[in-house]
């Protein structure tokens, strides 16, 4: 795998499930109904349940871990600014672009987004600052 470069894009489709969010809400301790209970979310502005907020952007995590550039890839920081909720049964798209590089320190800034698959909506917009002394390497 060749070191990463500006504008450099990475995608990867996902979609959640109700179990995902049960598990996640077990293991997080956040057992808000929002999350959990119809009844109660159909009442919300929302409409339905909603995956959690951490959860939701731990797709980026994912990637990061298992798909793009993994070996030694190490999470300094990440930011998430959600405009859209994220539900469970519905096709996402996650895309990592490359959006800046610091050569002497071995970090690339990716620009995080996930859009729904159907209507290309943005749903969540981030950033994350990640080192790799394998790859990131000019």
């Amino acid at each position: 795998m060749n070191s990463p470069k500006i504008n450099d894009v990475f995608k990867y489709n996902f979609c959640y499930t109700d179990e995902d969010v049960i598990a996640y809400a077990k293991l997080s301790g956040d057992v808000n109904p929002i999350h959990l209970s119809e009844s109660y979310s159909k009442n919300t502005i929302f409409g339905r349940c909603i995956v959690h907020g951490y959860f939701s952007i731990s797709i980026f995590s994912k990637v990061y871990g298992t798909e793009l550039y993994p070996d030694h890839h190490i999470l300094l920081s990440q930011s998430a600014r959600y405009f859209k909720p994220i539900y469970t049964g519905v096709q996402y798209t996650a895309v990592f672009t490359v959006k800046e590089i610091f050569h002497d320190k071995n970090r690339v800034l990716y620009l995080n987004e996930i859009y729904e698959k159907e209507n290309e909506e943005v749903k969540v917009s981030g950033e994350a600052l990640l080192m790799n002394k394998k790859y990131y390497t000019w």
